[in-house]
């Protein structure tokens, strides 16, 4: 629990650096140019900068665990889903989602892995069309930094998660602030065993569901783009539920299911 916390704290510490310093816009992509087909399809791309904010680090402090923050801007639009495109990575496409009413206005942040000085991109789906916008991110070798922790003591914790809120629950203001933590290596198979230097199994959380009772918050089909021990912080409409369910499935088949209480203390 002690290592949740710190988790947290880090979450919280990151969130004020993302809009410090250098502006950090899309830049010209060669790479998206090939790879735009693959990931849209015939779909024509409308500028998102009025829809939605991406907020990145121009410089990454961690390159295995860089912020990715997705606000939406415009009150009035609505947003289904998304893709989060990150152009330089050995798999571009880091994750996908859907997402139900409750997280309207969209607000959520996570952790990705950027592998070289690369775009990284949110595409966002909408009734009217599909818009894009995104951040131009510094950062080298994070699909193959080392994991944090001993393979056998990752392994060992896989699966436990924990939900914190943040804030005073107003009745009055249903919207509420909240952060889930996974444990997973989320093993992006670029990594080496720091003692054998074999490379390690690609070995990640390619689904994950999001419920408050019967109602969906949000998925997410992932890749291996998705930091180790992934962090999902995001806001909701609470409807009352007294508990938020998380499925999480990986590569290997495991699948873990966790109920956990929004009052619950942390």
């Amino acid at each position: 629990m002690k290592e949740f916390r710190l988790l947290a704290l880090a979450a919280l510490l990151a969130g004020p650096a993302l809009s410090q310093g250098v502006e950090n816009p899309l830049t010209d992509s060669p790479t998206w140019q090939d790879l735009q087909y693959d990931i849209t399809g015939d779909t024509t791309l409308q500028d998102g900068s009025g829809l939605l904010r991406v907020d990145a680090p121009y410089r990454a402090h961690d390159a295995a665990t860089v912020p990715l923050v997705i606000r939406q801007t415009d009150g009035t639009a609505t947003i289904t889903g998304a893709k989060v495109v990150i152009d330089e990575n050995p798999a571009p496409l880091a994750a996908e989602f859907a997402f139900g009413p409750a997280m309207a206005p969209l607000e959520l942040e996570m952790r990705v892995r950027v592998n070289q000085y690369s775009n990284v991109r949110v595409l966002a789906d909408t009734p009217d069309g599909t818009f894009m916008t995104g951040r131009f991110v510094k950062a080298s070798g994070g699909c193959s930094a080392p994991a944090t922790r001993d393979p056998e003591l990752a392994l060992a914790s896989m699966g436990q998660m924990q939900l914190k809120h943040f804030g005073a629950d107003n009745q009055s203001t249903p919207r509420r602030d909240a952060q889930i933590m996974i444990r997973h290596p989320n093993y992006s198979g670029l990594q080496r065993d720091q003692i054998t230097q074999l490379f390690i199994n690609a070995h990640f959380i390619d689904e994950l569901e999001v419920r408050q009772g019967d109602d969906l918050l949000f998925t997410m089909t992932g890749g291996i783009s998705v930091s180790e021990n992934p962090v999902f912080r995001f806001s909701y409409t609470d409807n009352g539920a007294p508990a938020l369910t998380v499925r999480a499935r990986d590569t290997e088949g495991n699948v873990f299911e966790r109920t956990l209480p929004k009052d619950a203390e942390s």
